[in-house]
């Protein structure tokens, strides 16, 4: 890397103009060089070949040229150039941030072919993805630096969240020989300044209520608070452990999962899009008394044609209207758990089916948790999600 390399933004947008997003991986290698040497430049408290006597006492290192790194991202494999340190100690924060995901996912699979549960082909992924044949315990070694890290995040204190939303998953893991479901449970919090941040992750082999229980009581110690509002579905080992540690909340049941539960009581195929237009009436209303008045006329609608789904409507429909008690500009973003079922969960379905089975629960774990940190980090220094007044 040459003082040339510093005029990179330039350069990035002559070759994205030049030939769009063909030229992505390039552009995107030249401004990884360009942070990491700022970082550098920060991190010795000189400009590049500066060897000025007057700030000597200054300097806090000596930059001891590059060295080349591949790596393998969403857009291919770049080689970067990594600067290095002659007194050590230093290594580019905006390198390790993009790749705790993508190293994540590879020693998961670096485990399958390890531990011998791997097939032919994701003995050969493993071996693309990382470039070099793993060992036990080169994974070992690998795998203690990531969890440090990961459960750190996972145990750092919280604070205020008026908001919370619950939701689970499933994933394939091995446990004792045999192929289970693991449930992976994860938790959004939307502070005071209307960020969202994800406020913990768990794996577990089910949904019951010991499980959830654990897991928001952990929420509990880590200081979470100033809770007003809990949006989940109706899973009753969640619906225990709800109660149980943060009983007195007001609950707001997912009306996606509302929509969906009613349908198993439609007794006709042909009533199924009038009656969930009819309960988008009742979610949709303008205030909570005329959701009421709306809910009482589907409930008469059906009570003759089909009785069972009337009753059921009855019961559970009231669950999805706690929503009303908040400003109108919340309500729409806080009445499902649609948006951590499609920022979070749909990523990591992204991410976890190329595993596929994860060799154990800590694997599961250790990918989990480096995909919600990248999210939660993204929602952190982003845009609010909504205002408070």
């Amino acid at each position: 890397m040459t003082q040339s390399d510093c005029s990179i933004p330039k350069e990035v947008l002559e070759r994205l103009s030049a030939d769009g997003f063909e030229a992505l991986p390039e552009a995107i290698r030249l401004l990884l060089n360009l942070a990491m040497a700022l970082e550098r430049q920060q991190h010795l408290n000189a400009a590049p070949y500066e060897r000025s006597e007057e700030r000597s006492e200054e300097r806090q290192a000596h930059a001891n040229g590059f060295k080349e790194k591949t790596l393998q991202t969403r857009v291919g494999k770049l080689t970067v150039a990594v600067p290095q340190v002659r007194e050590g100690g230093f290594y580019p924060k905006s390198l390790e941030k993009g790749l705790r995901s993508e190293r994540a996912l590879k020693l998961a699979l670096a485990e399958m072919y390890v531990q011998g549960v791997s097939t032919r082909k994701v003995a050969a992924i493993t071996e693309e993805l990382c470039g070099f044949e793993v060992t036990s315990s080169q994974v070992s070694r690998a795998t203690a630096e990531l969890d440090a890290v990961f459960a750190a995040w996972r145990a750092r204190p919280l604070g205020k969240f008026p908001y919370v939303s619950l939701d689970a998953r499933y994933e394939k893991v091995r446990v004792d020989g045999q192929v289970r479901d693991a449930a992976v449970f994860t938790a959004v919090g939307v502070d005071f300044l209307g960020h969202r941040q994800v406020l913990g992750v768990s794996v577990a082999l089910s949904e019951a209520e010991v499980h959830w229980r654990a897991f928001l009581q952990s929420l509990q110690q880590r200081g979470l608070s100033g809770v007003q509002l809990i949006t989940s579905d109706d899973h009753a080992g969640l619906k225990a452990a709800r109660v149980a540690v943060f009983g007195g909340i007001p609950w707001q049941r997912c009306q996606c999962h509302l929509q969906r539960n009613a349908q198993s009581y439609i007794p006709k195929q042909s009533l199924k899009a009038e009656v969930a237009a009819d309960l988008r009436a009742v979610f949709n209303a303008s205030n909570r008394a005329d959701a009421e008045e709306q809910h009482r006329k589907v409930v008469a609608k059906y009570a003759t044609t089909a009785p069972k789904l009337s009753e059921w409507i009855e019961t559970n429909v009231p669950e999805g209207l706690s929503i009303f008690a908040l400003p109108s500009a919340h309500q729409r973003l806080l009445r499902t758990t649609n948006g951590v079922e499609r920022a979070i969960n749909q990523e990591i379905k992204r991410r976890t089916q190329v595993v596929r089975v994860f060799p154990n629960e800590a694997s599961c774990l250790r990918l989990v948790t480096a995909v919600v940190m990248e999210i939660s980090e993204e929602w952190e220094t982003g845009k609010a999600y909504l205002t408070f007044s």
